[in-house]
C-alpha cells in the first residue's frame, strides 16, 4: 500500500510542503467563498486566513524542538496578530459611531 505522502518522484513530503499546500488550499476555498457570496471584504479574507494559518502552524510544529522555520513563521503570527487587532478596534469603532479607516 503506498503511503500518501509520498511525491510522483517518490521522496518523501516534509510537513513544510504539506502545510504550504493546505494554506495554499485553505485560501483559495476563502477566496471562492468569497467570491460566491460577493462579498469580498478584505477584513473578513484576513481574519479566516489567520484562523487557518493558526492551525496549520499548531498542527507542523513539533514538541520538543524549535526549527529555525519556526521562529520566523512566529513572527509573522505576531504581526498578524497586531493587525487583527488594529481590526478588531476598527469593527468597535464603526459599532460605535467613529470612521477611522487604516489604509
Amino acid at each position: 500500500m503506498k503511503d500518501e505522502r509520498f511525491t510522483s518522484a517518490g521522496t518523501r513530503m516534509r510537513r513544510e510542503q504539506i502545510a504550504i499546500i493546505a494554506l495554499a488550499g485553505w485560501l483559495t476555498v476563502i477566496a471562492i467563498s468569497l467570491l460566491l457570496t460577493q462579498k469580498v471584504d478584505l477584513s473578513i479574507f484576513f481574519v479566516l486566513a489567520l484562523i487557518g494559518l493558526l492551525i496549520i502552524v499548531e498542527l507542523i510544529s513539533p514538541k520538543y524542538i524549535q526549527p529555525g522555520y519556526m521562529r520566523s513563521i512566529k513572527y509573522l503570527l505576531a504581526a498578524a496578530i497586531v493587525v487583527f487587532g488594529l481590526i478588531v478596534v476598527q469593527k468597535i469603532l464603526e459599532i460605535l459611531g467613529f470612521k477611522i479607516v487604516f489604509s
